[in-house]
This record gives structure tokens, C-alpha cells and sequence, in this order.
């Protein structure tokens, strides 16, 4: 299975390179250039040795040519080495380029239970370290494969040209430094895949426990974090430590088997001079031939471990790219346009793990303009209704309508962008708060930011900030409180007013002045809009035209407040229990 796996990854890998065949072969072209005239060295200083016949017997004329053509040589090498170089650069990042494009678009539609239910920290790994792993292991396979690979046919070719019968004897031996890096090899991919894994689990935890210090320094936490992150990265040094002397092992190993091959030439070539087979400049170029025949084996031992350990981390962005995406739009999808807000529920079903049920055929109908609150318990389904009707998940069974049309008929651009969405987790952009509240209206004017600030209460706070608009905020607002983040958020939304509103727990970080603000806001907000409010705060949510009572995925009741009050059922026990004195 792993075998099949590496091979698998090794065509891909062989794909992506593919699109750039005519920087392949120019390289090639290169590495070919550069071996043939790095070979033909040998040739020249062996006729130079031959031109010293003994002692004051030395024909300066000959050698003084034969060193300007070694002179002429070496500088075409060096051009060629450094042109080779050059595109090897260029394809290995082009290659990467791509895979890393790949890898965030695959992203950018993997369904949303995919990024639910993986770690953040493995994903951000997958796309960053190994591809940068990746991009290392294939910068010295093209540096060093193409031309290791010739040099050793380059040489055998000249060996076997100046004296068969010693070529034979290299040919002999060179199996054993084969065999050697071959064993090796199979030896470190494993263990190099398992360190980009435990890599990826490492970088998992880092960025969680930089996400969450404050909640892990308030709740005396470090101690456990600290003591988790030590057992992984304990893991992780094994790993490194097994899958590094596995790979420092081959150069020592094929140094040994060359130095045998240098040594036969060494003696079957000096008994070869004694019996006049050869010349003392040709046994010269011969030994210069094994050392370079031999070298290029130490070279691609090196090679080979970083491409195992560069085709393990490609294996996992790989994974990440071939995982199933969202289901796409249908080719014939239509494009909602000034929706209306009619919405309707039909036999809804839908469960994240489908051996938990959740939502069992939940029917609703809102109508046009309609303000709908959703309450209930923790873990009834609130959010998930949200999820559905953004289309973030698909219904299992049944329907959701929009104006009639089934949204699954409709792109989920379109429909999207027919919703205004503030949700109690916020989410804001490093960038400038200017930045932040034309998100989703990039063309809009300064005067319609400014207005859309004003009434969602950001202003003046905004207007105290250093640079006013232009400041800057960190990650996710790190710099201002979490009700500040909220009414920038609101503000968002404010500025693009779409048909249909979703306020999840929207003002659930804003002190109680502030509120009776934004909810005047809102209600200015949701005039002739659908909107769906979800509020633990009952208070909050009295002027709506419908209230929906949800209790383990079901609309136990339906009805205005003061209606489900009279009923005195479970929202009327929901209602009474914020002021029950304990």
C-alpha cells in the first residue's frame, strides 16, 4: 500500500513538473552540456601529463594549447552550470507555486465539515512546511539527479573507451553502492512521512495555544499545554533523530563502496601502465573518471533521502488536494436576484454524524419581511438552521426554498450574498478598519462607510482609534475589545443592507447600553428585510413577528411572545428561568 502510495506520489510529482517541458529540457540540455565538458577535462590533462616525456623533455608548445582549451572549457562550464541552475530554480518554484495554488483553492471549497473536523494547525502545515519540504527536496533533485545521472554515463562511456577490461571492473562493484542507497531509501520515506505528520500535529497545537493564551493562562492551564506540547515534540524529535541517522548513514556507506571502486581502478590500472596497455596521462584521466563516476553516486544517496522526505510532505498535500470538494454548482444554477425573503422549510433533514439525529423533518414557511427568532436549549439546532440556510451544509432530506426556487438550484454566490450574516464568533481581517467594514462592498463610498458606522454605534470609537479609519488592527481585531470587533462586524453588514438578515447572538459581547443602540439599529436595519434572529437572551428578540421554540432539532412551538407566553410551555419556562432567583 505505502509502495503504491510513492509511486502514486511520484507520477503526480512528475505531472506538475510536466507543464514546464521546455524548461525540462533545457536543463537537461544544460546538465548534458555541463557533463560532456567536464569529462573532456580529464582527457586534456591526461594528453598534458603525456606531453612531459621525462625529465627536461617537456613540450611546452603542445601543453600551452592543451591549457587554453581546458581554459575555454571550464568557462563554458561555468555558464552552462549557472544557466542550468537557474532554470532548475525556475521550474522548482513555478512547480511549487502551483501545488501551493492548488492546495488553498482546494480550500476555498472543501465543504465546511471538512474544516470542522480537522485541525487548523495540520491544514496550515500541509500548505506551508511541506511545501516548503517539498520545494527544498525538488530544488536538489534538479540540481543534482539530472547531472549525477549523466556524469555516470558520461563516464562509463570514456572508461570503457581508453580500457574496456578496468570499465568492466567498475561496472562489477557499482551494484553494491546501489543496493546499499536503494535499502536506505525505503528506510527513510516512512520515517520521514511520519515526521511531517507529527510536524503537522506540533504546528496544530502551537497555533491553537496561540489563539486561546488568554483561556489557557485563566484557567491555570499552562502546566498541561506545556506538558502536551513536550510529548509531542518528543515524538517528533524521534522521528527526526531515526529518519536523520537513517539518512546520514548512505553517504558513508556508498563513500566506502567508491573508494573500493577507486581502489581496483588504482591497481588493475597501474598493473595495465606496467604492461604498456596504457599511457600514464591515460591512467591519469582514468583515475580522474572513477573519482568522478564514484561521486555523483555520494550526490544522488543525498538526493534520494530529501526527495523521500520531500515526496512524504507532497503525500499529504496531496491528500489535502484530492479530498472530495463541496458538491458544485449545478452548470445550469440561477443567479438570485432582489430576493424577496420568502423562505420555506420542507421536511427538512439534516445531521452532521449520521448515526446522531438532529434535525427531523422541520417544516417552516417565512414570509416576506418577516423578523423570525429561533430560541431553545444548547445543542437544539439553532446555528445548524443558520448553516442550512447559507448552504455551508447540504439539507439530507427535503428542501430549503428561497422565492421558490430550491437552493440547491441556486449559486451559493448569489445566494450568499442575498444574506447579511453577524455572528457571535467575529471575525475580523488584519488590515485597516476601513478595510474591515467595505469587506463586503469593496466600491463602497466614505460616506456610505462612515454612515454604515455611525449606525451601528462604531464611530465614535473608531474616531478615537490613532489613525481613525486607516488604523490598523492585528488578526482577528486583537487590539480591540470583543464588543468593538462586534459593532465593526455589524457595520459590515450595515453597509451592504441584503435582502435577508441573519443575528446570531449578534449582541452578545456589547454592554447594555449599547445595545438598546444597535437594537434600535437593528430594527431600522430589518425593515422590509427576512430576518432570523438567534438570542439565548430572550429580551432581545420580543418584537419579533414569529418565534420558533426549538428542542432536539424539532419546532416544539411557534408563535408571537406574548402568544407562547399565554401557552406557558417550554418557552414560557425558558422566558421565566432568566428571572428565577436562585
Amino acid at each position: 500500500m505505502a509502495i503504491n502510495k510513492h509511486s502514486s506520489t511520484i507520477k503526480r510529482v512528475m505531472g506538475c513538473i510536466g507543464r514546464y517541458k521546455w524548461g525540462v529540457s533545457a536543463s537537461l540540455f544544460c546538465a548534458l552540456l555541463t557533463v560532456l565538458l567536464t569529462l573532456y577535462i580529464p582527457v586534456l590533462i591526461g594528453q598534458a601529463i603525456d606531453c612531459i616525456v621525462g625529465i627536461g623533455d617537456v613540450n611546452f608548445q603542445a601543453m600551452w594549447v592543451i591549457l587554453k582549451q581546458m581554459g575555454i572549457v571550464i568557462l563554458l562550464t561555468s555558464v552552462s552550470q549557472w544557466l542550468m541552475s537557474h532554470i532548475n530554480n525556475w521550474i522548482t518554484y513555478r512547480v511549487v507555486k502551483d501545488i501551493r495554488t492548488q492546495a488553498f483553492n482546494k480550500l476555498e471549497v472543501l465543504p465546511l465539515k471538512y474544516i470542522d473536523s480537522h485541525s487548523h494547525g495540520d491544514i496550515i502545515s500541509r500548505i506551508i512546511a511541506d511545501i516548503d519540504q517539498f520545494s527544498d527536496g525538488l530544488l536538489m533533485g534538479f540540481t543534482q539527479l539530472f547531472t549525477g545521472v549523466l556524469t555516470i554515463i558520461g563516464t562509463l562511456i570514456f572508461m570503457f573507451y581508453i580500457n574496456p577490461t578496468i570499465a568492466v571492473v567498475v561496472v562489477v562493484v557499482t551494484p553494491v553502492s546501489l543496493f546499499v542507497a536503494s535499502f536506505i531509501a525505503k528506510k527513510t520515506y516512512y520515517l520521514f512521512q511520519m515526521q511531517s505528520k507529527t510536524r503537522g500535529e506540533l504546528t496544530s497545537l502551537v497555533e491553537e495555544m496561540m489563539g486561546n493564551q488568554k483561556v489557557v493562562q485563566a484557567f491555570g492551564h499552562e502546566k498541561e499545554a506545556q506538558h502536551k506540547f513536550e510529548n509531542i515534540n518528543e515524538e517528533l524529535r524521534i522521528w527526526a533523530l531515526k529518519a536523520t541517522f537513517f539518512s546520514s548513514i548512505t553517504n558513508p556507506s556508498t563513500r566506502f563502496v567508491n573508494s573500493l571502486v577507486y581502489a581496483c581502478v588504482g591497481i588493475s590500472g597501474a598493473f595495465a601502465a606496467i604492461n604498456g596497455l596504457l599511457t600514464i596521462g591515460q591512467l591519469t584521466s582514468f583515475l580522474n573518471y572513477a573519482n568522478q563516476y564514484t561521486k555523483p553516486f555520494n550526490e544522488i544517496s543525498g538526493v534520494i533521502t530529501e526527495l523521500q522526505n520531500a515526496l512524504a510532505s507532497a503525500a499529504r498535500v496531496f491528500e489535502l488536494i484530492d479530498e472530495e470538494s463541496q458538491i458544485p454548482d449545478n452548470p445550469n444554477a440561477a443567479v438570485l436576484m432582489d430576493a424577496t425573503g420568502e423562505i420555506h422549510l420542507n421536511s427538512v433533514d439534516f445531521s452532521y454524524n449520521p448515526e446522531v439525529t438532529l434535525i427531523q423533518d422541520m417544516n417552516l414557511l417565512v414570509k416576506p419581511g418577516q423578523r423570525v427568532a429561533i430560541v431553545g436549549p444548547t445543542g437544539c439546532g439553532k446555528s445548524t438552521v443558520i448553516n442550512l440556510l447559507m448552504r455551508f451544509y447540504d439539507v439530507d432530506a427535503g428542501s430549503i426554498e428561497v422565492d421558490g426556487m430550491d437552493i440547491r438550484h441556486l449559486t451559493r454566490e448569489s445566494l450568499r450574498a442575498s444574506y447579511g450574516m453577524v455572528l457571535q464568533e467575529t471575525w475580523l481581517k488584519s488590515g485597516t478598519i476601513r478595510e474591515n467594514i467595505a469587506y463586503g462592498k469593496s466600491d463602497a463610498s466614505e460616506e456610505e462607510m462612515i454612515l454604515a458606522a455611525k449606525e451601528a454605534h462604531a464611530h465614535s470609537f473608531i474616531e478615537r482609534m490613532p489613525n481613525g479609519y486607516d488604523t490598523v488592527i492585528t488578526e482577528d481585531g486583537g487590539n480591540l475589545s470583543q464588543g468593538q470587533k462586534q459593532l465593526l462586524c455589524i457595520a459590515r453588514v450595515m453597509l451592504c443592507l441584503p435582502p435577508m438578515l441573519i443575528l446570531d447572538e449578534a449582541t452578545s459581547s456589547i454592554d447594555t447600553r449599547t445595545e438598546v443602540k444597535i437594537q434600535k439599529a437593528f430594527a431600522k436595519m430589518m425593515e422590509g428585510r427576512t430576518s432570523f434572529i438567534v438570542a439565548h437572551r430572550l429580551s432581545t428578540i420580543r418584537e419579533a413577528d414569529v418565534i420558533l421554540v426549538m428542542k432536539d432539532g424539532h419546532i416544539i412551538e411557534q408563535g408571537t411572545h406574548e402568544t407562547l407566553l399565554s401557552q406557558d410551555g417550554f418557552y414560557a419556562q425558558l422566558y421565566n428561568s432568566q428571572f428565577a432567583v436562585s
